[in-house]
């Protein structure tokens, strides 16, 4: 049980540093002309190859082997479950409040807390599977 507390731990961390670099990315991609919605698909893949790279070096390192490309791709598809519930969650938060500068901000963090934990299992069994 301790292990399965530091993975949740170590996981939501590299989460924070994910959630960062998405807000990051979707207002750059916005400032570029994207709009809120093609910006969050950019954001969010860079989003999941940062949490990737943390997860496999920190979080999940007892459990990393194979082939990192192979690795990339099952994590990328892993993330598309909770990537789903991210995005409706997003989307549901940007179509519910009134148009703000902020209100992009609220969504990715409110669709990044929706995701979590899909995202945590299927990781975890799916993606660094002993």
């Amino acid at each position: 049980m301790p292990e399965l507390r530091t993975e949740m731990v170590r996981f939501a961390i590299a989460g924070v540093a994910g959630l960062l670099v998405d807000i990051a990315v979707l207002y750059g991609a916005q400032a570029l002309g994207t709009g809120w919605y093609l910006g969050r698909v950019l954001s969010f893949l860079a989003a999941v190859y940062v949490t990737w790279r943390i997860n496999r070096r920190y979080t999940f390192q007892s459990r990393a082997a194979g082939s990192t490309w192979q690795e990339w791709w099952r994590y990328l598809s892993a993330m598309a479950g909770g990537g789903a519930v991210n995005y409706a969650a997003y989307s549901a938060v940007l179509l519910a409040l009134p148009a703000a500068r902020w209100v992009p901000l609220f969504a990715v963090a409110a669709g990044s807390v929706a995701g979590m934990g899909v995202n945590f299992l299927s990781a975890r069994y799916f993606v660094f599977k002993r």
